[in-house]
């Protein structure tokens, strides 16, 4: 049985985003982050709702509308569609669980 938090990938230089499973207009997948932020100037933008936790480690977000916060190991986040934003902030080996749906 595969283990969400074992198995991470060796010294990336940005995010690396793995599928875990897709259906339905849904998509899960695994986020690791390893000290990553999004760079200046650049906002995600996404055509569906993003249902994100902090499995290990944390990590900061802004949103183009100038809030931000921390999640922490186990804080979870809903992100609307469309709703922009960019990670500022991981700590080392940072692993999300993202849902991805309509």
């Amino acid at each position: 049985m595969p283990n969400i938090i074992q198995e991470l990938p060796d010294k990336i230089a940005v995010e690396h985003f793995e599928t875990i499973t897709t259906g339905h207009n849904v998509r899960i997948e695994r986020i690791v982050s390893n000290e990553n932020t999004t760079k200046e100037g650049e906002w995600y933008d996404q055509s569906q709702t993003e249902w994100v936790i902090a499995v290990e480690g944390s990590g900061s977000i802004e949103f183009e509308e100038g809030r931000s916060l921390t999640l922490n190991k186990g804080d979870h986040l809903l992100i609307e569609k469309q709703e922009c934003r960019r990670v500022t902030r991981t700590d080392p080996n940072t692993i999300w669980l993202a849902v991805h749906c309509e």
